[in-house]
């Protein structure tokens, strides 16, 4: 499977932000839906928070995409 390498302009950004930039989520609220159903993982890990922070390297799934967070320091 490819993993898309999505890049930001800091070295963190927070999971629901990152949903929406990488295209993995519509909105915020939609961002915050799957968090909350279970369907976001972030290094092989379900994550609970849509709050928590994501550093470079982080991979991140939802269903069959996945995106790699790249930090443009």
């Amino acid at each position: 499977m490819r993993i898309r390498e999505v890049e930001i302009s800091d070295d963190m950004i927070r999971l629901g932000q990152f949903l929406k930039l990488a295209g993995l989520a519509e909105n915020g609220a939609h961002a915050g839906e799957l968090v909350e159903d279970g369907e976001v993982t972030v290094n092989g890990r379900v994550e609970e928070r849509r709050g928590a922070q994501l550093h470079d390297g982080d991979v991140i799934s939802v269903g069959t995409e996945k995106a790699r967070l790249v930090a443009n320091r």
